[in-house]
């Protein structure tokens, strides 16, 4: 496997101007009140086209903060197939691959299953949820960021 071509502290250390505003656009969405539930799974989904192994991993581990579900943390990938997403998570998730691979544009029935299930507001900050971590992914995959280390669960045996 590749090695890092930069660390995400490097990335903090060189650019904290850079960090500073793409920390705050992530932010923006779950202050105002979306479900962090819904964007743990959104953000681990385009992290997941993207190809960037330090964002999944570190979603994965978000979302298992947030008590996401594990089934959703590993069906996300195939959330068409799977019935644990409900209908408002698989308006977010096609949104999410809409704006995420947008060389194919977002169609009239995503943009018809989205605005259904979100607000106008709603939907404006999903995407900006969507578009923050598009940049998050582009400077992880870029500079192959190792993928943060799952903490040991205190008391659990060794393998």
């Amino acid at each position: 496997m590749s090695h890092a071509r930069k660390e995400y502290k490097d990335f903090m250390a060189l650019t904290p101007d850079a960090y500073a505003a793409v920390l705050e656009l992530s932010q923006i969405a779950g202050k105002a009140g979306m479900d962090k539930q819904l964007l743990e799974l959104i953000k681990l989904r385009a992290s997941q086209i993207n190809g960037c192994a330090f964002c999944v991993q570190y979603h994965i581990l978000e979302g298992e903060k947030l008590s996401v579900p594990t089934d959703k943390l590993n069906l996300v990938v195939v959330w068409r197939e799977a019935p644990q997403f409900s209908q408002r998570e698989r308006a977010a998730l096609a949104w999410t691959e809409a704006l995420t691979l947008l060389s194919e544009g977002v169609s009239d029935e995503v943009y018809a299953q989205a605005s259904a299930e979100f607000s106008e507001k709603e939907l404006a900050y999903l995407t900006s949820a969507v578009a923050s971590i598009n940049v998050w992914n582009r400077f992880g995959a870029a500079f192959r960021w190792t993928p943060p280390a799952r903490k040991p669960v205190v008391g659990a045996a060794a393998s």
